[in-house]
């Protein structure tokens, strides 16, 4: 399919069938996760594959959807600020890196017919206990990972016009 079929295909799935992700399906997404560009290619982020059915269990301590946890798989994409590129004002690229490198993740896998859901709302600090993520390294997005057992909706998005402005900001 070429790249607007995809990004109109793409949904974000909550059901998930139980059958296993295949190996080589996984590591494709986990690949176009790892091409995807990050600020002066500083590659400061770390992506967490939980498959392991307790510690999948001990998550719904940090998000509470019971739609969750019927998806085989848990992504858990991880920044680490102190490695990432900082703008000459300040700003710190490491959650731009990482939204970057999950969009990658995400359409890839809907590519090969997997689903998934980015997950803003759920408790890091739940996150870094359970993983027993290291100072420094902070859950930005979570993901479920798995064959849909839902179909997608229509998308509502604003028009071209209310989003996009021309040689300035109210061109």
């Amino acid at each position: 399919m070429d790249f607007k079929q995809l990004a109109e295909s793409r949904y974000s799935t909550r059901a998930y069938e139980t059958r296993e992700v295949e190996q080589a399906k996984l590591d494709q997404v986990l690949e176009a996760a790892r091409l995807a560009p990050t600020a002066a290619n500083r590659q400061a982020f770390r992506i967490i594959v939980v498959t392991d059915p307790e510690l999948r269990a001990h998550m719904k301590d940090a998000y509470h959807r019971e739609w969750f946890y019927t998806a085989p798989v848990i992504i858990v994409a991880c920044s680490i600020p102190g490695r990432s590129w900082v703008r000459a004002d300040g700003k710190n690229y490491s959650d731009v890196d990482v939204a970057i490198v999950v969009d990658h993740l995400i359409l890839q896998a809907t590519d090969l017919g997997l689903g998934t859901c980015w997950i803003a709302d759920f408790d890091a600090h739940a996150v870094k206990e359970i993983l027993d993520l290291p100072e420094g390294v902070e859950p930005v997005a979570l993901t479920p990972l798995g064959y849909p057992a839902d179909r997608g909706r229509s998308k509502k998005r604003k028009t071209m016009y209310d989003l996009v402005s021309w040689n300035g900001y109210g061109g």
